[in-house]
């Protein structure tokens, strides 16, 4: 209702809200500043189209950036097993590693008091060997497959067996002697 009113009103008007006149060039006046002002705004336009491919490229670059080197540092391998050398020392490692494990599983089923420092010993010794065999892996790769690391490596796998079997034979004499004194003591 309040359009129709207004409507009528300007129809009616027959020039009565016409007061001034418009000076003269006032519309190419008029048409100027609105086309200074359009420069403005498209030189404005420019420069924040400009920044956004920028920013964007600026940041595929980054994302880059640490994508790589977090793939290269999973992908790139820093050293090698002894399984990596051939069929036969893949089975070998494969042996040891499994003989290793079954010596560990038994020496830590051992939980008698008297005991435990041995157990404790054996269990640092043996990670000092799988620190040296570390350094063996890492030694195999830069020398691309030396036998001599080869044989440091199935030695360091011998070594770490032999200490496990001879701790593991210490602790059932050990225990034999504490049995054997206990039945002579009843």
């Amino acid at each position: 209702m309040m359009k129709n009113s207004i409507e009528n009103i300007l129809k009616n008007d027959n020039g009565q809200f016409d007061v001034e006149k418009t000076p003269q060039g006032h519309q190419n006046r008029f048409f100027e500043k609105l086309k200074a002002q359009e420069e403005v705004i498209t030189i404005k336009n420019k420069k924040v189209t400009w920044w956004k491919p920028l920013t964007i490229a600026a940041s595929f670059a980054v994302l880059f950036t640490v994508g790589s080197l977090f793939f290269n540092d999973n992908t790139v391998p820093q050293e090698a097993e002894l399984a990596s050398v051939s069929v036969e020392m893949q089975q070998t490692q494969s042996f040891f590693t499994t003989a290793i494990n079954e010596e560990l599983k038994t020496l830590k089923s051992y939980n008698d008091p008297e005991l435990k420092e041995i157990i404790n010993e054996t269990l640092t010794e043996i990670e000092a060997l799988e620190a040296q065999y570390k350094i063996l892996k890492v030694d195999l790769l830069q020398s691309g497959n030396d036998k001599r690391v080869v044989t440091a490596m199935i030695a360091n796998f011998q070594n770490r067996i032999e200490l496990l079997q001879e701790v593991i034979n210490t602790i059932e004499d050990i225990k034999n002697q504490k049995n054997n004194t206990d039945e002579i003591t009843l």
